[in-house]
């Protein structure tokens, strides 16, 4: 905020206002300060050219103040040599900062007077050191300040309570009351719903829990935000649900009533969850996956591409579909660029229907994998719950200030190490097989129609690797043209090969 420039000879100065949190966002910490420092100015016959605002900014966090820096210039060009601020604590908390503003003050003849504190003279050894003190005690007061916030916020968390922020996916019912917030876009008071943050949206939960199975089962993070999308499904903030939203919503702890502090899992909240733990721990290990394809990409057309091998001699690669070369149908060609092309729409009815035939045989069942039977999920179950008390025990005594940080560190990354581990294990328990909505279907062709095609390609990747070798030219034994016998199959389970 600028003023008029003074009158002659009259004395120049400006007012630095800062306040660290402006929780209502109406900028009032700032008002009453710059209220206070204007009547000391009036009271000594100061003209004030300029107030310099940071509002809503830590000097102890780091964070950049612009104005701050913006009235250190316009000192160092000479604009006033006088600067009202309401207390010293407001100027700055850091050491480097002060010594900065020290040095810029001797060097420019600048006084600094203050509205609580009176004048500190930076001109002085005396009142340097002073200045010094007041840094000192001010960062001290900082520091604790953020101790306590910080001991506060994680005794929250170990209690399970909510953290604040925007409404994750799945809670936040409507307590029926309303309570009064400011706009931060319009500066206007509104009214918003009360939301209860430990009770799950009923439509909202059930989503999460379709999203979990479908992952479980082969399923696909862009499926599944197409599925938003036709169902009309949004973020809590009314927005189209992106690849990486989904992604975000299924690995949510809080899904499975974790409770967490700082992005680190520190106990069981008090709420009942969404999800079942191992199946969240078996969504986490499947979309955390290294090998897993991060990025969404182009949605696959065709069964096989970039899944079926180039056959042609020692060729590494895998196809895709073109149609490329002023061919009338879609072809199976090398990433190289090498050789002929095999027309996409035959190769993949033959190999779905060779699928289809291996699944319908009586001996299936050998081809799914171990299911939860060799896995002690109660004893594991009941692991889990010993670390978690244990991780819940060491949270309280810390945050009762009977346990230094140093010991309560060590014991929690022990915790969790150990958690992860059990944790792997009941993953292997939730994770379901891709061919076990086939496997001893009463019509196993008509189960594998009715599969997406991300769901048949999990299916293909699973059981069996095909290789399109070079096809012998003209026609075949049965008369036709497509050569058959140029498609290998090598299963991966069963022990089986065709050719």
């Amino acid at each position: 905020m600028k003023t008029t420039q003074p009158a002659g000879g009259r004395t120049r100065a400006v007012i630095y206002v800062r306040i660290s949190q402006d929780r209502t966002g109406a900028g009032l910490g700032v008002d009453r300060q710059r209220e206070d420092c204007e009547a000391l100015a009036e009271r000594m016959g100061w003209d004030v050219l300029e107030v310099y605002v940071d509002n809503d900014v830590s000097a102890f966090s780091g964070k950049l103040r612009k104005d701050y820096r913006r009235m250190l210039a316009d000192l160092d060009e000479g604009k006033a040599t006088i600067v009202i601020v309401w207390h010293t604590d407001r100027l700055t908390r850091s050491i480097v900062e002060l010594e900065e503003y020290i040095e810029l003050s001797d060097r420019r003849g600048i006084a600094t007077h203050t509205v609580q504190a009176g004048t500190v003279d930076l001109a002085t050894p005396s009142g340097r050191m002073t200045a010094r003190i007041l840094g000192a005690v001010a960062r001290q007061e900082s520091e604790h300040k953020g101790e306590r916030v910080a001991r506060a916020r994680r005794q929250k968390a170990l209690k399970g309570e909510w953290m604040g922020g925007i409404r994750p996916f799945g809670w936040g019912v409507p307590t029926g009351e309303k309570r009064k917030k400011v706009d931060r876009k319009t500066g206007e008071e509104v009214e918003v719903d009360e939301l209860d943050m430990m009770q799950a949206v009923p439509e909202e939960a059930e989503a999460l829990r379709y999203w979990t199975d479908e992952i479980l089962s082969g399923g696909s993070i862009r499926s599944l935000v197409k599925w938003c999308a036709d169902k009309g499904v949004t973020t809590t903030r009314g927005n189209t649900v992106t690849h990486q939203d989904m992604r975000d919503m299924l690995l949510r702890p809080r899904n499975a009533g974790i409770a967490v502090y700082r992005g680190e899992e520190v106990g069981r909240g008090q709420w009942e969850p969404i999800v079942d733990e191992a199946k969240y721990r078996a969504v986490c290990a499947i979309l955390k996956d290294p090998s897993r394809t991060t990025t969404p990409g182009a949605t696959p057309k065709w069964l096989g591409s970039l899944l079926f091998r180039c056959g042609r001699g020692e060729c590494p690669h895998y196809v895709y579909v073109t149609q490329s070369g002023g061919r009338q149908y879609p072809s199976y060609r090398c990433q190289t660029g090498h050789g002929g092309g095999r027309r996409a729409e035959v190769v993949d009815q033959y190999v779905e229907d060779v699928i289809v035939e291996r699944l319908s045989r009586d001996d299936a069942h050998d081809l799914l994998l171990p299911t939860a039977g060799d896995v002690d999920v109660s004893g594991l179950q009941a692991e889990a719950e010993r670390i978690g008390r244990r991780m819940k025990d060491l949270g309280g005594l810390y945050g009762a200030g009977q346990l230094e940080l140093g010991p309560f560190t060590e014991g929690m990354d022990a915790a969790r190490g150990q958690l992860e581990g059990v944790m792997q294990q009941l993953a292997r328990a939730a994770t379901q097989d891709p061919l076990v909505d086939l496997v001893g279907a009463p019509d196993v062709r008509k189960a594998w129609k009715a599969l997406e095609l991300e769901r048949k390609r999990n299916v293909l990747r699973a059981l069996v690797e095909v290789t399109l070798k070079t096809p012998r030219q003209g026609r075949m034994p049965d008369g036709g043209y497509f050569d058959y016998e140029a498609v290998q199959f090598d299963w991966k389970r069963g022990g089986t090969s065709r050719q």
